[in-house]
């Protein structure tokens, strides 16, 4: 049979072993208060930095879309410069008057091309649902049941996505 008590002399000999012990796990356990302050502290400086990149990326999203079509309105500007000096000509010259338009039209249509906006011209094409907008059908001698045979208002693609369908008379069957 086995005695787990101790008699007086091994607790006098184990004393100061467990006092040595006790004073090491207090130690340790200072040391790991200081380690857990530390990496408390270390956390919560990773906070604010992550919550004020937060910020800084909210206000930076922000200018960015109120400036997001700063270019494009710049580009446009010219376009607008030609309107305004094409409605102050007080001459009759028709002519003039339609050349300066058709000039400012292509002007128009280059800055809308250089971001990304392509027309659709679907004429003589079978009607495809997602991009045209069928609005009536007309008789058409010669062309195939389902072709386009105009365009009533055109259509419309920004950088590969449908913008606007384009509305188009299709030759009846």
């Amino acid at each position: 049979m086995q005695n787990n008590e101790q008699t007086p002399e091994q607790a006098q000999e184990s004393g100061p072993a467990d006092a040595l012990g006790t004073d090491a796990l207090q130690g340790r356990i200072a040391e790991l208060e200081a380690s857990n302050a530390e990496l408390r502290e270390s956390v919560l400086r990773e906070h604010a930095e992550l919550e004020n990149q937060r910020r800084r990326l909210h206000r930076d999203l922000e200018q960015a879309r109120r400036f997001a079509n700063e270019k494009l309105l710049n580009e446009l500007l010219p376009v607008y410069d030609s309107l305004e000096r094409g409605l102050a000509i007080e001459s009759g010259d028709v002519a003039a008057v339609r050349e300066g338009l058709a000039l400012t039209l292509k002007a128009l249509l280059k800055v809308a091309e250089n971001h990304g906006l392509v027309p659709i011209d679907p004429v003589d094409q079978p009607l495809d649902p997602e991009r045209h907008h069928a609005v009536s059908m007309v008789e058409a001698p010669g062309k195939a049941p389902g072709t386009v045979v105009s365009v009533l208002q055109k259509g419309y693609v920004l950088n590969d996505r449908l913008l606007r369908p384009a509305l188009v008379a299709v030759a009846r069957d």
